[in-house]
C-alpha cells in the first residue's frame, strides 16, 4: 500500500469515528436531526478532500463540528420563510470560544434516536445507521428482514425526527428507552464481533464503540440489571477475539481456538459483573446470556465446557426471550449434551423461522458430520457459504466442505 493510500485510509478511519460524535453535537446543540446529518454530510466531504493534502487538524471533531455547524445555519438561512426562522438561525452560529464537545454527544444523539415518538423497530435501525454507521444492508442482516424494510423504516424514522429537539428522557418513558438503546448497543457490538458482509471478520472499531457507549450507560445507571449484564456480555465475549482469527484474517471457531490467548483480565472484570447483575433482580436476557459467555470462557479446555448447566441457561432464555439465533444457540447446546441426532431433530423445528440463514446451514452441517454423514454435511457446508456475505466465514465454509471431498 503506498503512502497517499494509507493517509486516505487512515483519515477515512477518522471520519468514521468521530461521525456520530458530531451528529450528536449538532443534535444536542440546535436540534434539526434531518439537517444536522446532511450538514454532517458536507464537512465529511469537505474533510475527505481537504485532510489528505493538507493534513488532519490538530481538533478533527472540532473541526467538523465547526464546518458541520457552518453548513446547517447556513441551511437554516436558505430556507427561513419567517423572519422568526433568521433570529433563531443566527443565533445558532457557531462561536469558536463554544466548550469543546463531550464525549457523551453520540449518547445523546443515541438516546434521540430511541424517541418514544418512534416505533421500537425505526429506533434501531436510525441508531444502527446513525451511531454505528452499518449500512442498510448490514441492519437488515442483523435483523433477518428485506433490505427495502429497513430503508423504509430509516426514511420514515427521519422524517419524525425532523425539527425535532431532543430531551432526556423522563421517568415516564425511561423503562423504554433505556429498552430500546441497550438493543441497539447489543447489536451494534454484533456486528462488531462478527461482521455480516465484507473481507473481514471483525469490526473492532464497533465493538469497541458499543463497549465504551454500554459503559457510559452504565455509569449512568450502576444498580440497572440490564446495563451490567450487556456490558458483562460485551467483556466476555470480547475477550476471545484475538484467538478467533488466524495470521490471514481466517476464522477460528470456538473449539478450536488458542485459549492463552484469550484477555484473562476481560473475562475477571465480565465475570464479576454477571455475578453482580445475578443479583441485583430476575435474569433477563443479557444477563442469561452473559452467564453463557462466561461458562465458555471459564473452561480451560473445550472439553471442560459444562455443557449441561449451559443447556439449562438456554432453556430459561428461549422459554421467555424465543428468538431464532439464540433458539439455535440452544440446538448446539442440545447436541452437545444429547447427541447430534437430538440435535438434528431440534434443528428440523427452526427451519421455517431461519429459512436461507447461514448459521442454520452451518450448524445442520456441523451435526451431519458429527452423526458421519460426510456427503450431506459437505453439502450443507457449501449451502452455508454461499448463504454468508462475511467473506471469513465463507472461505472456513468452503475449507470444511473441501476437506470432507477428500
Amino acid at each position: 500500500m503506498s503512502h497517499a493510500d494509507e493517509v486516505e485510509e487512515s483519515v477515512e478511519e477518522l471520519l468514521r469515528r468521530h461521525a456520530p460524535q458530531v451528529l450528536g453535537a449538532l443534535v444536542r446543540r440546535y436540534g434539526h436531526f434531518d439537517a444536522a446529518e446532511d450538514a454532517v454530510q458536507e464537512a465529511l466531504l469537505a474533510a475527505a478532500g481537504q485532510w489528505p493534502a493538507s493534513g488532519t487538524p490538530d481538533n478533527p471533531r472540532g473541526w467538523l463540528i465547526r464546518v458541520a455547524s457552518r453548513r446547517l445555519t447556513d441551511q437554516l438561512r436558505a430556507d427561513a420563510a419567517r423572519a422568526r426562522r433568521e433570529e433563531t438561525a443566527a443565533r445558532l452560529e457557531p462561536r469558536e470560544t463554544r466548550a469543546a464537545p463531550s464525549d457523551d454527544d453520540t449518547l445523546t444523539l443515541l438516546f434521540l434516536c430511541c424517541d418514544p415518538s418512534l416505533p421500537p423497530a425505526g429506533r434501531v435501525a436510525l441508531t444502527l445507521r446513525a451511531v454505528g454507521g452499518l449500512t442498510t444492508a448490514e441492519i437488515a442482516r442483523a435483523h433477518l428482514v428485506p433490505e427495502a424494510t429497513i430503508a423504509q423504516r430509516i426514511s420514515r424514522a427521519k422524517a419524525k425526527l425532523r425539527n425535532h429537539r431532543f430531551q432526556a428522557p423522563g421517568p415516564d418513558d425511561r423503562d423504554a428507552r433505556l429498552a430500546a438503546v441497550l438493543q441497539v448497543l447489543y447489536l451494534i457490538f454484533n456486528e462488531g464481533y462478527t461482521a455480516t458482509s465484507g473481507p473481514a471478520l471483525l469490526r473492532a472499531d464497533l465493538a469497541r464503540e458499543a463497549i465504551r457507549l454500554t459503559r457510559a450507560v452504565r455509569r449512568l445507571l450502576p444498580e440497572e440489571a440490564t446495563v451490567t449484564g450487556l456490558l458483562a456480555l460485551m467483556l466476555l465475549t470480547e475477550a476471545r477475539s484475538a484467538a478467533r482469527t488466524g495470521p490471514h484474517g481466517e476464522l477460528i471457531p470456538l473449539d478450536e481456538q488458542d485459549r492463552t490467548r484469550w484477555d484473562r483480565a476481560a473475562i475477571e472484570e465480565g465475570t464479576a459483573l454477571v455475578e453482580e447483575a445475578l443479583t441485583e433482580g430476575p435474569p433477563g436476557p443479557y444477563q442469561l446470556q452473559a452467564a453463557i459467555a462466561a461458562l465458555h470462557d471459564e473452561a480451560g479446555r473445550v472439553e471442560d465446557t459444562d455443557w449441561p448447566q449451559i443447556l439449562a441457561l438456554y432453556d430459561l432464555l428461549v422459554s421467555d426471550w424465543p428468538h431464532p439465533m439464540a433458539e439455535l444457540g440452544r440446538v448446539v447446546a442440545v447436541a452437545m449434551v444429547h447427541g447430534p441426532d437430538k440435535g438434528l431433530t431440534e434443528l428440523a423445528a427452526l427451519e421455517p423461522r431461519l429459512k436461507d440463514h447461514h448459521r442454520l446451514s452451518a450448524v445442520r452441517a456441523h451435526l451431519l458430520e458429527r452423526t458421519g454423514d460426510r456427503a450431506a454435511a459437505r453439502a450443507a457446508y457449501s449451502e452455508a457459504a454461499a448463504l454468508t456475505l462475511s467473506l471469513p466465514e465463507r472461505h472456513y465454509l468452503r475449507i470444511k466442505a473441501a476437506r470432507l471431498a477428500e
